[in-house]
Order: C-alpha cells, then structure tokens, then sequence
C-alpha cells in the first residue's frame, strides 16, 4: 500500500505539470492553466490509484478462479 501511495503522489505531480502546461499553452491564462491543472489531474490522480489497486488483485484473482475450476495456470 506505501508503494502506491507513493507512486500515486509521483504521478500526481507529474500529472499537474503537464495539465498545467498543456492549459496555459492553450489560454494563455495563468489562473486558468491553475484551476485546470487542479482539478483535472487531482481526478485522474484517484481514479489511478484505484485503477491501480484492481490491476494488482487481478492476476491473484483469475489464478484462483482457474485453480478452482481445475484449470491448469501455466
């Protein structure tokens, strides 16, 4: 879980810098680069670490779906 966390909070930085860039490219704006890269990215940012958290039970998952099934797995 501490992996995560920290994996999670090192793309959330890299995840507002980019929002941010891409924002003020497009306006011209500071506050609004700010206000998008706020709140775009801090979105994705949970929805990663969720996303993230179903990807790693998932391989456990399907092995002992298969193992219960009498399915070799590998």
């Amino acid at each position: 879980m501490k992996r995560d966390l920290i994996k999670t909070g090192t793309f959330a930085v890299l995840h507002f810098s980019v929002a941010f860039a891409v924002a003020y490219a497009l306006t011209g704006s500071a506050p609004i680069a700010t206000a998008v890269a706020l709140v775009e990215p801090a979105c994705n940012t949970v929805a990663f670490f969720f996303h993230e958290r179903v990807w790693r039970s998932l391989p456990a998952r399907v092995t002992r779906s298969r193992e219960g099934a009498g399915v070799p797995t590998g």
